[in-house]
């Protein structure tokens, strides 16, 4: 048990599964009180439970802004206040190209992904100005710095959510609220929207797989990994940090694995290819 957030209280969106699970988890365990929101009543309820007496279960759709708002005031009637805000909950999934991506999907993803985090600072930062300041922390992506086919709508959410941070950080720096994003590579966690089908071991071995040979980490990342980063991000070690998008990829962005196969002679240790 640690106290690197002794006293605080976070609200974690996308909190009842992968990644969000995760750090609600790493929070209490460091201290915090946790209001675990998911769009899934049996998600947020299961993950609250597992944790203990220092979390709560909501049930919130994070793309309405009746239910952000209801998320905070029960974070604030429960708990008394916040602190930190988490808004991890995203949705993904087949879109097509840029021509053939569905209207209705192209919505579905900006409305979860990007409306989804400007209603949490939109809704938040009230409740932060009442503490004398604060965290808020987005999941942001990859795949909103690198083009990736196929998932048109999801990088442009994802961008999205690096502009946005970084415009509402210059807006509120003043009042003490850091707001900072986190951009996850390759993570083995199903995202929370149920896109990618029920758990399945052997895909996730097939995607462990994959990404040992793609990343200059050897490795795909897993949910602790950015619950670590998010649990900086939201404590005081990161005071002087505001308006970033912390990568967490396995050098993923950094590296061009092509180089490998282009150059016989690039040094290659892991013996990766494209």
């Amino acid at each position: 048990m640690g106290d690197r957030l002794d006293g605080k209280v976070a609200v974690i969106t996308g909190a009842g599964s992968g990644m969000g699970r995760a750090t609600a988890e790493l929070f209490a365990e460091e201290g915090a009180r946790v209001l675990v929101v998911d769009r899934w009543a049996e998600r947020a309820e299961d993950a609250a439970g597992e944790i203990g007496d220092s979390a709560s279960a909501f049930t919130a759709d994070v793309s309405s802004g009746e239910d952000v708002q209801a998320m905070f005031n029960a974070a604030a009637d429960r708990f008394g206040g916040v602190d930190i805000i988490y808004n991890n909950a995203g949705i993904g999934g087949p879109e097509g190209n840029a021509r053939d991506c569905p209207e209705d999907v192209f919505d579905r993803i900006m409305a979860t992904n990007l409306r989804g985090v400007w209603l949490g600072m939109k809704y938040g930062i009230p409740h932060l100005e009442r503490a004398g300041g604060g965290s808020i922390i987005s999941t942001a992506s990859v795949a909103g710095i690198s083009g990736l086919s196929g998932i048109v709508g999801y990088c442009g959410s994802k961008g999205g959510v690096i502009a946005l941070t970084r415009a509402a950080a210059g807006e509120w720096a003043a009042k003490g609220i850091r707001i900072n994003c986190i951009c996850p590579g390759p993570i083995t966690t199903r995202i929370g929207d149920d896109s990618q089908g029920p758990p399945d071991p052997e895909r996730d071995a097939a995607w462990r797989e994959r990404a040992s040979v793609s990343t200059p980490l050897a490795r795909s990342g897993e949910g602790i990994d950015i619950a670590e980063a998010a649990l900086f991000l939201a404590s005081d070690e990161s005071s002087f940090m505001t308006g970033q998008a912390i990568v967490v990829d396995g050098g993923w962005t950094a590296v061009d694995r092509r180089w490998y196969d282009f150059s016989p002679t690039a040094y290659n240790p892991a013996g990766a290819t494209s």
